[in-house]
């Protein structure tokens, strides 16, 4: 027997906590949430430095690998994802950023009526609880807390004054009237500890008698009927189950697992179908096409100075030092999001718009963290914001419990490794600029490079993402769109999607923030389509 609700949600990710609680405000329905991952309790997940313990490893991380990258000299990526309540947004660095209004503005040009800036800035705005007070740009009240560091380490401070010494733009508010140049990152933290989506959205309301949070539960393909969606199929303490909807069903399992989930169900192209095995229900050529990831290349440098996060006795003892300071006050060492500073730059003189992101981070991050390295050191990730390369998501096999094939195809197009070039060069001038001078030790991997022809060598051997899958159900009207303008699956009934895979185009920025938003705006999609 299966169990029916008004809707099903399936992943409990950024967007996914968004719209099971806003769906759940009205007691009238029924919301069933259903989660891989186990519950979001862990020390690590709520401590905000325990991401570093959490990106190399398969703790509440799916951990997934890309297939080789000709690109990256055949590479294989990886590619950390959430798995537990909150999703990515409980391992990511906490980092709130929205992108630019030309973001929004271009995916409404591109056919999508309210998606515009002045569409999506009402719905930020509401999600936020900034700590700073609210402005034009900023919200108070709302669910995702947004603070400044309780603690900030001096380390990052100096590449603040590295950028003034550069006589490059500095600003106090990435997402305010001006998101150029180099500053403090605000964090998705309250009262020094993490707040993801599930802590935001989802725990406030947990003991709601209209919603079902199941843990522990992979979705194994979508039950259809006559053309419309009315269940889901999932493992759920080994055994196989379902539940049924009365209304809607949606997906939020991110750029990865909601079009691998729709493949398995037999949506999308039928060529792909075939050569797995799977009949097609629904022709949607679209599924898993698409795919943008903001590249990522790291620029680190060894440093004498234990102010930065270190591999030695004496950082190790840092940390054991800290835990009573933070379970006390949650101040301290422990608050730490790494990604402290960075900023958005231009590439070059006369870019419209900054093409750049950089995140400073006070310690060492080598091969997302997985290569350790004795002695403390600090280091600059420079993002290429709007790749032109697009690469796709399949299906490895038939089996819905695989994880999904994955090729992002990093610098297929040309320009995309030449810009990187250019930010490797800004980068490295920022951190040997005078403000460094009394901590930089020698640079762990590029050293002497100088050349275009070696700087481009090192991007190859050593450059990955940093963690922004998007596109792969993007939202639009053309041939390979996979959801409209509500977020509503084409040509199927009673199916939406809602996460960073209905990105037309990748946002300038980190994705954190405009996947809540996209949680809010479906969920107002629905309340509004089911009046």
């Amino acid at each position: 027997m299966s169990e029916t609700f008004d809707y099903i949600v399936v992943g409990a990710g950024s967007a996914g906590c968004v719209v099971a609680r806003r769906l759940s405000d009205d007691p009238n329905v029924r919301v069933c949430l259903l989660e891989a991952g186990k519950p979001d309790k862990s020390f690590l997940i709520q401590v905000p430095f325990g991401v570093a313990a959490i990106l190399p490893t398969r703790f509440s991380n799916w951990a997934f690998h890309t297939v080789r990258q000709a690109g990256l000299n055949g590479r294989t990526g990886y590619q950390p994802r959430g798995k537990t309540l909150g999703g990515s947004s409980s391992i990511n660095a906490m980092v709130y950023i929205r992108g630019q209004a030309e973001d929004y503005d271009h995916w409404a040009a591109l056919g999508n009526d309210g998606w515009g800036w002045d569409d999506v800035l009402p719905v930020f705005k509401r999600a936020q609880n900034q700590e700073r007070g609210a402005d034009d740009y900023h919200g108070t009240g709302g669910p995702l807390n947004v603070a400044d560091l309780r603690s900030p380490n001096p380390v990052g401070q100096r590449f603040i004054r590295a950028a003034e010494e550069l006589q490059l733009p500095c600003t106090d508010d990435f997402n305010g009237p001006q998101q150029e140049g180099i500053g403090t990152y605000q964090v998705t933290q309250i009262n020094g500890e993490r707040c993801s989506a599930a802590k935001a959205y989802l725990t406030p309301v947990l003991d709601r008698p209209n919603l079902t949070v199941l843990t522990g539960a992979q979705a194994q393909r979508l039950l259809l009927e006559e053309g419309r969606a009315v269940g889901v199929a999932f493992r759920h303490d080994g055994q196989d189950r379902q539940v049924r909807a009365r209304g809607e069903i949606v997906l939020s399992g991110g750029a990865f697992q909601s079009p691998q989930l729709l493949l398995a169900s037999g949506i999308g192209p039928g060529e792909e179908l075939s050569r797995h095995g799977i009949a097609v229900q629904h022709e949607l050529p679209g599924v898993g096409r698409n795919l943008q990831d903001h590249i990522d290349h790291v620029l680190s440098y060894k440093s004498p100075s234990r102010d930065a996060v270190g591999m030695t006795l004496p950082g190790i003892a840092r940390i054991l030092r800290s835990i009573p300071e933070w379970r006390r006050k949650r101040t301290g060492h422990l608050t730490t999001n790494f990604a402290e500073t960075g900023g958005f730059l231009r590439s070059a003189p006369g870019i419209e718009r900054p093409d750049l992101q950089l995140h400073f981070v006070i310690g060492i991050v080598d091969d997302h963290s997985r290569k350790r390295h004795f002695g403390h050191g600090f280091g600059c990730h420079v993002c290429l914001l709007r790749p032109k390369s697009r690469g796709h998501v399949g299906l490895a096999s038939p089996d819905p419990l695989a994880p999904p094939r994955i090729d992002p195809n990093f610098l297929a197009e040309e320009d995309d490794l030449e810009v990187l070039v250019k930010g490797f060069k800004i980068t490295r001038q920022l951190l040997e600029a005078p403000a460094f001078s009394a901590i930089r030790g020698e640079p762990l991997y590029f050293g002497d490079a100088v050349s275009d022809e070696e700087i481009r060598a090192d991007i190859r051997a050593r450059a990955d993402t940093v963690y922004h899958p998007v596109g792969t159900c993007k939202m639009g009207g053309d041939e390979m769109a996979v959801v409209d303008s509500r977020l509503r699956v084409h040509g199927l009934g009673g199916l939406r999607v809602a996460d960073a895979s209905i990105m037309p185009t990748i946002v300038s920025g980190n994705t954190n923030a405009p996947s809540i938003m996209i949680g809010e705006r479906c969920a107002e999609f629905m309340r509004a389509d089911a009046a």
